[in-house]
């Protein structure tokens, strides 16, 4: 989110240095939106343009371009955008080095002037705000509830054929697991496990008989049986 507001804004700062730099002089004195766009394509005239088919054209595309990405949250449209304001001035700069034999930039009024740059700047404001952009993720990346984003939940992985699957399905092995090939020991349902077996020391009690608890004077504990008589 933070992402896509700080691309937004660089982005839609380039598009503004882009639209104005016609307003501004560009070469010699002469202000960007003086050139024509069929200059750009048959060369450079002292021609006037007017300011609806002027340089002007193509970078009031490139900043709606910019505005329809923003609100798409699409990178690959501001990118372009960015293309196209960057296209255009370099192809103009192109045709005026060809009309002048030679393209300077001097602080007198002769050379490249700051609409140039506004133009420049622009477009790569455009491309670094179409990087810092995250754009819109898949629909399986969202979560179906309130159309809130979540990250993709990794399904569990199929166990291997020699473990036991257990529910829910973990890599840790489970109390049905066995560790021995041999079968698990039965536990005696009157006397519990056996303290002196290892296998079953970890098994619970079974619960003492109130009969059998000594200190129940209602039912004593039953006496040993008698020994046998030889």
């Amino acid at each position: 989110m933070i992402r896509n507001v700080l691309g937004s804004v660089v982005a839609l700062a380039g598009a503004a240095s882009a639209v104005l730099s016609p307003f501004r002089d560009w070469y010699g004195g002469r202000a960007g939106r003086d050139y024509r766009v069929a200059d750009l394509f048959e060369g450079i005239t002292a021609t006037e343009s007017g300011v609806l088919v002027s340089i002007l054209l193509p970078f009031l595309a490139a900043a709606l371009l910019v505005i329809v990405g923003v609100v798409l949250r699409s990178r690959l449209v501001v990118a372009l955008a960015g293309l196209v304001v960057l296209g255009f001035t370099i192809l103009w700069m192109v045709r005026q080095g060809q009309a002048s034999g030679s393209l300077v930039v001097g602080g007198d009024g002769e050379g490249l002037q700051v609409g140039v740059a506004n133009a420049l700047a622009g477009g790569v404001l455009m491309l670094i705000g179409a990087l810092l952009m995250r754009g819109r993720r898949s629909r399986r990346e969202r979560s179906p509830v309130r159309g809130r984003e979540r990250e993709p939940v990794e399904p569990f992985a199929v166990p291997a054929a020699d473990q036991v699957d257990t529910w829910p399905p973990t890599q840790e092995p489970g109390m049905s697991v066995q560790m021995s090939p041999w079968p698990e020991p039965e536990v005696d349902p009157y006397t519990g496990p056996d303290p002196r077996d290892p296998r079953t020391r970890s098994y619970p009690r079974a619960a003492p008989h109130p009969e059998d608890d000594p200190r129940d004077p209602v039912h004593p504990p039953h006496p040993p049986p008698p020994p046998p008589q030889g």
